[in-house]
């Protein structure tokens, strides 16, 4: 079955029977949202109106396993007329004054702002996150950073002076944005503010699994007083909406955030066209502990790291470097901290069946090589009959060469990798593909920062940093091209010219 095209289960109400499902819908019941309920529709050109492609897509709670809401699958047709609206749309918002367009999203701010708890029973449903994680990060997050973009679209310079040059920053134009599933109102933000800001005109092409919130972001946006035109949406499936938006000759910037395997085509095709292009994809993170750092506080957040989202998150510490003389207290520490993720409790489902079986494919593979299961594995978690649930599992006696120790799994998986020195554990860190994030704990700051300093990775937590909405992300070497998130999120939106005086 292709990504998305869902057909199987009705939707029902509470009241199932069976204790997880149960519980789901009482703690989305005592949040006091209500599940945004999808429509039927695209929205382009200022307007919701029907798809010209056949079908619908079905949206799965992953927790019950029932339809939650339907939208369409949006084709070629769809996507061109679009792109065709947005680029009709382009000349005026780009000449729309910074200040007018950063009004504009700070009214998007405050009306995402009103509509928090309807965003975080929507991502709940759609997602499976547990209701508290969904209100602080899948709906506060996103507000963070709208707000940040309204405030940075008002006092950006658009214009600079060196020497006897006026140099002008101005909309790309046209944005395909392409969204991943696992956070899908942050990844929409991150990419819709700023291009917003910039002055370009945006065609969204959402996650097929998480929808929902897109389309109630389009609603926002429109009570926000955007011009008509300016933001489009088209749910569909990646291979027939997302590649026709990916290759539409008139997009002149793909922003894409997913699987490097997709990243690399969509790069191909952009390169063939001389087009632009922003790429966040994997990641295959150390959170490396220094011989001197408070181990049991690196462990435990390098758990917490991990185990959010269900796993779900491409800059996940995934890997945990840590001192050969530590190294049995670390997987003793982290054995017994696991056991506070409770499947159906503190860790929710991942996102679909499909992922489900991955995630314990990669947990069979692992005992496969010879790692050593000290908690978790790859059984369906007790009591829980339905949902698309994977136990938190944590592999001691991991080989840096290992595929559990390379690939990415994108679930609640965790390795311990044993170092000998600060070389070896710097060769381990930065031994694969990827170089998205990372973590690095200390005896002191100046320690972990002369370390991180050589990761080959593009944002690193120096102790337990805490996450800034502001700062660059974005990721070296396979992990994709680009920046998100604040000035540099900015700067992807925006070409130069100079005019000489």
């Amino acid at each position: 079955m292709a990504d998305g095209a869902r057909t199987d289960g009705k939707a029902e109400e509470a009241g199932t029977g069976r204790p997880a499902e149960d519980a789901a819908a009482a703690a989305r019941a005592a949040s006091g949202g209500k599940v945004y309920p999808g429509r039927e529709a695209l929205f382009v050109a200022g307007e919701w109106r029907p798809a010209a492609g056949a079908g619908l897509i079905e949206v799965l709670d992953p927790t019950t396993e029932q339809v939650v809401g339907r939208v369409p699958a949006g084709d070629a047709q769809d996507v061109d007329a679009a792109v065709r609206a947005a680029r009709g749309a382009l000349p005026g918002w780009a000449a729309t004054a910074p200040a007018a367009r950063a009004a504009v999203l700070a009214a998007a701010r405050d009306l995402l702002a009103a509509r928090r708890e309807e965003v975080a029973a929507t991502v709940s449903a759609e997602l499976g996150a547990p209701p508290a994680f969904a209100a602080a990060v899948h709906a506060d997050l996103p507000t963070a950073v709208l707000a940040g973009y309204a405030e940075l679209a008002a006092a950006h310079p658009f214009e600079e002076r060196i020497g006897n040059s006026r140099v002008l920053h101005e909309p790309v134009g046209v944005v395909g944005a392409i969204t991943p599933w696992n956070y899908p109102l942050h990844q929409i933000v991150a990419k819709v503010a700023p291009a917003l800001a910039a002055g370009c005109t945006v065609v969204l092409k959402p996650a097929e699994d998480t929808p929902l919130v897109a389309q109630l972001f389009a609603e926002i946006l429109a009570a926000a007083g955007l011009p008509a035109g300016v933001f489009n949406l088209v749910t569909g499936l990646g291979p027939v909406a997302g590649a026709a938006l990916a290759e539409h000759p008139d997009v002149d910037l793909v922003s894409f955030t997913g699987s490097t395997a997709v990243g690399r085509r969509i790069g191909a095709a952009a390169g063939s066209a001389v087009k632009r292009v922003a790429l966040e994809l994997g990641g295959k993170s150390a959170n490396v502990i220094l011989p001197g750092a408070d181990l049991a506080r690196a462990v435990n957040v390098g758990l917490a790291n991990v185990f959010a989202n269900s796993g779900q998150t491409c800059s996940a510490w995934t890997r945990m470097l840590v001192d050969a003389e530590r190294y049995d207290e670390a997987v003793a520490i982290a054995a017994a901290a696991t056991a506070k993720y409770v499947p159906g409790e503190r860790l929710g489902p991942v996102v679909n069946a499909r992922q489900r079986e991955r995630v314990r494919g990669y947990i069979r593979r692992g005992i496969e090589e010879g790692a050593r299961v000290v908690a978790g594995g790859p059984d369906a978690p007790d009591g829980l009959e339905r949902g698309y649930y994977v136990r938190p599992t944590v592999f001691a006696d991991v080989a840096p060469d290992m595929a559990i120790a390379q690939e990415e799994i994108f679930g609640p998986v965790v390795v311990l990798i044993r170092y000998e020195d600060e070389e070896d554990a710097l060769r381990i860190a930065n031994g694969t593909v990827y170089g998205l994030a990372g973590a690095v704990w200390g005896a002191d700051e100046d320690t972990a920062v002369a370390f991180a300093r050589r990761m080959d990775t593009g944002q690193v937590d120096i102790n337990g940093g805490r996450f800034n909405p502001q700062a660059p992300f974005g990721g070296y070497k396979q992990s994709g091209v680009g920046r998100e998130l604040g000035p540099h999120g900015l700067a992807e939106y925006l070409q130069t010219k100079s005019l000489q005086f």
